[in-house]
């Protein structure tokens, strides 16, 4: 009799097992039928990769430039960075767009092309090794390298020392995340995806890693400003919009400027 129970309680439970493994399977392909349309000829990605195949350029260009423009805006929601009249979506998203557009799409699109016919058909393990050493120690550098250039000029910088300062600074940060995320996410692609759908997997990697590096950057360089300008640390602003943006016009009241009150003692104005 207990030995019957036993054997049917396992039953049940194996069966609730398969029923909840079942489930996940169904909740798992469903998800991927709505983002591929169940990888049909009319499937988004198939789509896509069709448009990717026939347009390579063209198709990268305008993924980069909406992606670009999308992490802009949602890194400035991310670091708190508005605009003076207080919105996320500043000047800067559609340069941003115009930046992975025009700068980014094409540059990577020329470095993962020479990287693909360099190791096309090489399957060895060797192979695999040294392509993402090159890809860390060759691709990597220059493609941040023009990322922090454009981010300068597009935050304001128009000196050669201001850009040189922001590469300089955000250089090392930004290539120990590379060196983290790139190894990682090349060979999960190497093993696990044709080189068909490489694209669009290294820009939802991309686009991930550079909101964080774009997010991360805005708040280091407005606690830069509220320290330069105001020199508490507290991170607070009493002047409108983003920190700077009013600092030092001629328009300004001497009372709102710290190194042009009167009533401030000359010890107190070299805080500032």
């Amino acid at each position: 009799m207990s030995v019957k129970f036993e054997k049917e309680a396992a039953t049940t439970v194996s069966d609730a097992a398969a029923g909840a493994a079942k489930g996940k399977d169904d909740l798992l392909r469903e998800v991927g039928q709505a983002l591929t349309q169940g990888g049909g000829p009319n499937g988004y990605l198939v789509a896509y990769l069709k448009q990717l195949q026939s347009n390579p350029l063209r198709t990268k260009m305008l993924t980069s430039g909406t992606l670009s423009g999308l992490q802009e805006f949602l890194a400035s929601w991310i670091a708190h960075d508005r605009s003076k009249s207080g919105h996320y979506f500043t000047s800067r998203v559609p340069k941003m767009a115009l930046y992975g557009a025009l700068v980014s799409a094409p540059l990577g699109h020329v470095l993962i092309s020479l990287l693909q016919k360099v190791f096309q058909g090489r399957k060895s393990l060797k192979a695999k090794i040294l392509q993402i050493l090159v890809s860390n120690l060759m691709i990597s550098p220059i493609q941040n390298s023009v990322y922090l250039v454009s981010m300068a000029l597009i935050a304001g910088a128009r000196t050669f020392h201001q850009v040189r300062a922001t590469v300089k600074a955000g250089f090392w940060p930004v290539m120990k995340v590379s060196w983290i995320v790139s190894p990682i996410s090349l060979a999960f692609a190497q093993q696990f995806l044709p080189e068909t759908t490489w694209v669009p997997f290294f820009n939802i990697i991309g686009f991930i890693i550079g909101t964080y590096i774009n997010a991360h950057t805005k708040k280091k360089r407005l606690a830069a400003l509220r320290r330069k300008h105001y020199g508490d640390g507290s991170g607070r602003s009493t002047v409108g919009g983003r920190p700077g943006d009013d600092y030092g016009r001629p328009d300004m009241r001497p009372d709102m400027r710290p190194d042009m009150r009167p009533d401030m003692r000359s010890d107190d104005r070299s805080r500032y």
